[in-house]
């Protein structure tokens, strides 16, 4: 259960906290991927929400997202999780080339009350596969990165920021 809210430069999550860091982890690959911050060969194509996809074999990125992703969806079941930006930054001078804003939207009466609310297996393929064609399309817009990158993702948090990368570490940032 993933829909898109069409702002500016904002993607907007809602949906069961699996569903929603597991696509969180579809899309940080496919953003990665298409803006060349990985090399093209360390991706693999599988079928996933009817489209394919593309993931990473780089061991050392598998287990940041797995990670990461495992967290996402830890917060997402507390409905503290706000919102999640990758960013991707120059390497040798840190410049934040690109931010992708992904927004949560958090059903409050599913996590204070236990309610479920029930999608079809085509409507949430559906609201993901308009997020995807999302990001793609705004990838064609983007100009090519031209420089080694890193990623740096933060995660807002009902009570902290998480500054979390794949070449820094990770740290705590209190609001």
């Amino acid at each position: 259960m993933a829909s898109k809210t069409a702002t500016k430069d904002i993607i907007t999550l809602r949906g069961s906290a699996a569903i929603v860091s597991e696509f969180f982890g579809y899309s940080a690959n496919s953003i990665l991927y298409n803006r060349g911050v990985y090399p093209e060969e360390s991706f693999v194509k599988v079928k996933k929400y009817g489209l394919p996809m593309l993931l990473t074999q780089d061991e050392g990125l598998k287990s940041f997202i797995a990670n990461l992703t495992a967290q996402l969806s830890e917060w997402l079941e507390s409905g503290k999780l706000q919102r999640v930006v990758l960013v991707i930054m120059s390497k040798t001078t840190s410049e934040v080339l690109e931010r992708w804003n992904f927004s949560i939207e958090t059903d409050s009466e599913v996590v204070e009350q236990g309610v479920s609310r029930e999608k079809s297996d085509k409507e949430i393929m559906r609201e993901i596969q308009a997020i995807m064609r999302q990001i793609a399309s705004s990838i064609t817009y983007l100009p090519c990165l031209d420089e080694p990158c890193k990623v740096c993702l933060m995660c807002w948090h009902t009570r902290i920021k998480m500054l979390q990368s794949h070449s820094l570490g990770s740290r705590v940032i209190r609001n």
